[in-house]
């Protein structure tokens, strides 16, 4: 996966974006000022940049400007239309204002990878393969017939592995927000997904909530 550099002076927000990352594979280093992310990121090499604005010494403003292309998504809580519209014109890939959704974050930053082609194209876990362009699934080298629905899903838990996902943050992602069905939807879609793939170990229910794809 990914090497990210996490520039944030906020100690509790930084963890937590570190916390997750690594949840789904990344490996994250952390600044706590201008200064400091900018001698990291001119000392090593990030596939990724997520940048505060708001940054002692060096502003994250002043700061993408030395980065030598790195691709960068700002985390500010600067909201405002003229903010949003000068950190995409300094370069930056993505413009998240506080407070985000973890959930979000993560989905951003999978964007900008694949975009920037920091991410591998397939994913593996134990002798299942599951190839993004192709859109094919392969267990034990035997392609599995998923629906597209089911490999939408599937996809869906694997990039947000190891964390809790509800049944309605799963409708939104892989039904979009105007589908009229219900959440039962998506149990019999994970029903399915857990007896095509024998997943039935990795695939766990979360009481209340959800499901969480264990890898």
């Amino acid at each position: 996966m990914a090497n990210i550099l996490i520039a944030e002076d906020e100690m509790s927000i930084s963890n937590l974006i570190k916390m997750n990352l690594a949840l789904v594979g990344h490996t994250c280093t952390q600044a706590c000022d201008g200064n400091s992310a900018l001698n990291m990121a001119n000392s090593s090499h990030f596939d990724l940049i997520i940048l505060d604005v708001m940054l002692p010494g060096i502003s994250g403003f002043d700061l993408i400007s030395h980065l030598n292309n790195t691709p960068v998504i700002f985390v500010t809580a600067k909201s405002g239309l003229e903010d949003r519209i000068r950190g995409l014109r300094l370069g930056a890939d993505d413009y998240i204002t506080k407070p985000f959704e973890i959930l979000e974050l993560v989905t951003r930053v999978d964007v900008v990878l694949r975009r920037t082609k920091a991410v591998s194209h397939s994913f593996e876990f134990d002798d299942i393969k599951i190839d993004f362009d192709c859109k094919k699934v392969f267990k034990q080298g035997i392609e599995v017939n998923l629906k597209p629905k089911e490999f939408d899903l599937l996809v869906a838990l694997v990039k947000n592995r190891n964390l809790a996902l509800s049944r309605e943050k799963l409708l939104e992602i892989v039904w979009d927000f105007d589908y009229e069905g219900d959440t039962r939807t998506v149990d019999v879609h994970i029903q399915k997904l857990r007896k095509k793939l024998d997943i039935e170990e990795r695939l766990k229910t979360v009481y209340k909530t959800g499901y969480r794809l264990e890898v």
